[in-house]
């Protein structure tokens, strides 16, 4: 008997408890579902809290700044349920997965001793075997942070549970780009696409488990190039006509892009599949061409601006997202000035913005000319009241416009539910609970900053 073997027939008389915390990305969502499924057969379901729970897995993000000291200081927390928990005669293991594991490995365990397992992104599928290894070792440490040759998805079980109306499908993994501010291509390695008929069978899986609406992830989700059925390599203009084709899968979407690969065939997409929503996320983190060459961008604004004019020539309803990053090292006042001069002109409909902050390891965290933090905080505010003024602009245009809502979740009032408008804005109305999952007609009548609220119009949409 395997030791995997052996930990599966021993979970199997004994019901345990994960609780996984998620932080940072879309992808993290999809891959702390899918170690749910993996760890299921194991004995393992999911509790609302981590202080009843037998496994802790921590699922990292390590693009935002302070990362590893805000996983560290979880760990404070966790080592004391921990150790309450053994003074009651049972055992809480303490699993650190996602990016901070793959950037700080082993020194996880070093400075902090209650981590029983650290996996990175690329190996959680292997992490049965790891938890056999620290059940076995009553208490060492398993690590794997490695880039394994065989795919992950080729390992992991098929998605079988229900995730509701609107699900995440990870169809693209890594980045060649090497931005000089980021650590993706370090945590999540070289690009991989998956193959065109798996991911078609993900897709149809999640739809009849109740999904209506699919987003495609990826670090670099519009490199896509999967193996095709007729052993072309596919474009994701391609896969999204292929999926519009996937009955009852009446909304798509995907994230994140990068503007030099916006092709013909994504922009013909957008113009001709009606189930692909009018909103994009295309981050162009600076206005300034010279701040976009240290970035190691590979594209100049008008490079932006022309990829913007194709999308909204093809679908003139389209509405952007972006990401911006103020203070990169070396940002003068005038490349400031010129990101808000983008902002301006490109009137983002939704938008991420941030202080840069050094990642180690990249080349931008020992560049010269750092921009001392309080001149990072003044511009990032400045820039947030445009970008925040021209969000409630978006969503006040909407009022007195009927969108269809897809009703995802009970909403804080009694008789409440909350959905998304095609623009992904959330959408808040009185609608009996058995229409959840449906789309329906909804009359805007008014705005916030964040969200839309309105009334059911008298006839549905489906």
């Amino acid at each position: 008997m395997t030791q995997l073997e052996d930990t599966a027939k021993a979970a199997s008389n004994s019901p345990r408890r994960l609780y996984i915390k998620n932080y940072g990305c879309q992808m993290n969502v999809y891959d702390s579902a899918r170690m749910a499924e993996l760890l299921a057969p194991l004995g393992y379901s999911l509790t609302v809290t981590a202080n009843d729970a037998d496994l802790v897995i921590l699922n990292t993000c390590h693009i935002r700044e302070k990362a590893a000291e805000k996983v560290f200081s979880e760990l404070g927390q966790l080592r004391r349920m921990k150790e309450a928990k053994a003074r009651r005669g049972g055992r809480m293991i303490l699993a650190v997965a996602g990016c901070v594991a793959q950037a700080e490995g082993a020194e996880i365990i070093e400075r902090a001793p209650c981590v029983d397992v650290v996996v990175g992104p690329q190996s959680y599928h292997h992490l049965p075997e790891l938890l056999a290894r620290v059940l076995r070792a009553d208490g060492a440490g398993a690590i794997d942070t490695s880039f394994p040759v065989e795919p992950k998805f080729d390992l992991l079980p098929k998605v079988a549970s229900p995730r509701g109306v609107a699900a995440f499908l990870t169809i693209q993994e890594g980045c060649d780009k090497f931005c000089s501010f980021c650590v993706v291509p370090y945590t999540r390695g070289a690009e991989y696409s998956r193959p065109v008929a798996e991911v078609l069978a993900e897709a149809r899986r999640l739809v009849r488990g109740g999904a209506r609406e699919i987003t495609l992830l990826g670090q670099n989700v519009n490199a896509y190039h999967g193996g095709g059925p007729d052993g072309r390599e596919w474009r994701l203009g391609e896969l999204i006509r292929q999926l519009a084709e996937v009955e009852r899968l009446d909304r798509i979407r995907y994230t994140t892009s990068h503007p030099r690969d916006v092709d013909d065939e994504l922009v013909a997409a957008h113009r001709d599949v009606p189930q692909l929503m009018p909103f994009l996320h295309l981050p162009v983190q600076s206005g300034s061409d010279r701040v976009l060459a240290l970035m190691n961008r590979r594209h100049t604004v008008a490079d932006y601006r022309r990829t913007v004019d194709r999308l909204r020539s093809a679908r003139p309803d389209l509405a952007l997202s972006t990401d911006l990053i103020v203070g990169y090292p070396g940002e003068s006042c005038e490349d400031f000035q010129a990101t808000m001069d983008l902002a301006d002109e490109m009137r983002f409909a939704q938008a991420f913005s941030f202080k840069y902050s050094p990642r180690p390891g990249t080349p931008a965290s020992s560049a010269a000319h750092q921009v001392p933090d309080e001149v990072k905080a003044q511009r990032l505010a400045e820039l947030q009241v445009l970008l925040g003024s021209q969000q409630r602009a978006f969503n006040e245009a909407c009022i007195g416009h009927t969108l269809p809502v897809l009703l995802e979740k009970p909403g804080r009032h009694k008789g409440q539910l909350v959905g998304r408008s095609p623009y992904l804005q959330s959408v808040h109305l009185a609608a009996p609970a058995d229409r959840m999952g449906d789309i329906v007609p909804v009359l805007i009548t008014a705005a916030s900053a964040n969200s839309l609220s309105g009334s059911l119009t008298g006839v549905a949409a489906e």
